[in-house]
């Protein structure tokens, strides 16, 4: 069976902590990797992971200025008479990317020391980013990425497996778990509320002003651990355009106008979002097959709770008399990011694109897994028919996807599940995370 139903594995230890699906695959890590690193965005819950729901280890910080000082000064022999206490427990490292020292000094130990589960290292970008260190670690470092919660997290539930079913001999309906009922609005709170685990359940305008002192703190802090940047002011208007661009293709020319820097300054901003784990780059799908498939790639915004608080929306700006099209981009970008936090718990290893070619015709999400191809629509209304698989219909029955076995999803924010026949199905969004 295909559910995201609550598991013993994932319920919390306590009321006000929730559970955390990437703790299993954290868990399993430490069994066969030496060091394990977790990166993910300022405040989803990294520290909390690592130090109230893993319980195991000693855990230190690097926003401790004595700790971060010992560590710079000696890191050798810091992190071994630390490592010497633990014996095969981990040594949990904090806010790592605080140091420039640390490394080279775990690449040393774990260098003498074969055991695995030595460290558990978190920060809101990858120390490990040096071609040198990372080449010597290969085999010995596994980095994991925590993303803001998903729906299933916040309601103490297992991760979907929607992926798993999507590819399996014959997809039915009935293994899959039952959809809560939604109107539109519900999910448009869910949508503005976002994933921030101290942070979604605010009031409205305490949220949305959390929110944006928020990306404020990450522009002024943690841009600073990888790359000084000058004009600060610039990387803020280009994060409050990709915010209004989530989901969509970028125009580079546009943006460098827009914000008045060069190509080569929007690049390095965009890579450094992308570290921090605040966008996401959803590259395009190529078959080889055609020269009018579009190459470029796709930006989601990592939270939409954050995009629409940049955005100053509310629950007003969805409503009759508000923009029509604003919903569409936030609604795929809410989707692909479940998908996308759910991915590390199918059986099969998927990666993920879009697909767009010269015509107009476009697919939002293809997750593909070896031959078959998951393709997925996303859209931001109540009702589904036969005419809102037209591209889907024709990429997988005359275009690129033809030679693959493919299975169409609609994902809309209605309440039925609807079969159309030949692995295509229209679903409701709440299918990623079930009734409660």
């Amino acid at each position: 069976m295909f559910l995201a139903l609550a598991t013993p594995g994932f319920m919390p230890s306590e009321r006000s902590i929730l559970p955390r699906h990437l703790r299993v695959e954290l868990e399993d890590a430490l069994t066969y990797s030496r060091v394990v690193s977790i990166i993910g965005a300022r405040q989803v819950g990294k520290t909390t992971l690592v130090r109230d729901i893993m319980q195991t280890g000693r855990f230190i910080t690097l926003d401790d200025a004595t700790t971060l000082d010992a560590i710079e000064n000696d890191p050798w022999e810091e992190l071994k008479t630390l490592r010497a206490e633990l014996e095969d427990a981990p040594l949990i490292v904090d806010e790592a990317q605080r140091s420039h020292q640390l490394p080279l000094a775990i690449k040393r130990i774990v260098d003498l020391d074969d055991r695995p589960g030595q460290f558990v290292i978190t920060g809101s970008s990858n120390i490990f980013t040096s071609s040198h260190v990372t080449d010597s670690l290969a085999g010995r470092l596994l980095t994991l990425t925590l993303w803001p919660l998903t729906v299933a997290e916040t309601m103490s539930r297992g991760p979907s497996t929607i992926l798993d079913w999507a590819v399996s001999g014959s997809p039915d309906l009935r293994e899959l778990p039952t959809p809560q009922r939604l109107d539109r609005m519900a999910y448009v709170d869910l949508i503005l509320r976002g994933g921030y685990p101290n942070i979604r359940n605010l009031q409205r305008r305490k949220r949305q002003r959390v929110y944006r002192e928020y990306v404020h703190t990450i522009v002024d802090r943690d841009v600073a651990d990888i790359v000084r940047v000058r004009k600060t002011d610039a990387l803020r208007r280009l994060i409050d355009q990709l915010a209004v661009r989530t989901a969509s293709e970028l125009n580079i020319a546009e943006l460098c106008s827009l914000i008045g820097v060069r190509r080569s300054t929007v690049n390095q901003y965009l890579d450094v979002l992308l570290r921090l784990s605040l966008v996401f780059k959803l590259g395009a799908w190529t078959s080889g097959e055609t020269r009018r498939e579009i190459k470029n790639a796709k930006y989601h915004f990592a939270d939409t709770g954050v995009a629409a608080a940049l955005r100053h929306l509310t629950t007003r700006s969805f409503g009759v008399d508000g923009d029509p099209a604003a919903l569409g981009g936030l609604a795929e970008s809410f989707v692909f990011s479940e998908i996308l936090r759910a991915a590390p718990h199918q059986e099969n290893d998927f990666r993920f694109h879009h697909w767009r070619d010269q015509r107009g015709r476009e697919i939002d999400i293809l997750a593909e897994s070896g031959y078959r191809l998951v393709a997925i629509e996303v859209k931001a209304s109540s009702a589904a028919g036969r005419a809102d698989f037209r591209h889907l219909d024709w990429f997988a029955t005359v275009g690129p996807g033809k030679t693959r076995t493919m299975t169409s999803i609609l994902f809309y924010l209605g309440e039925r599940m609807l079969s159309f026949g030949g692995r295509r199905y229209a679903l409701p969004v709440s299918c990623l995370w079930g009734a409660v």
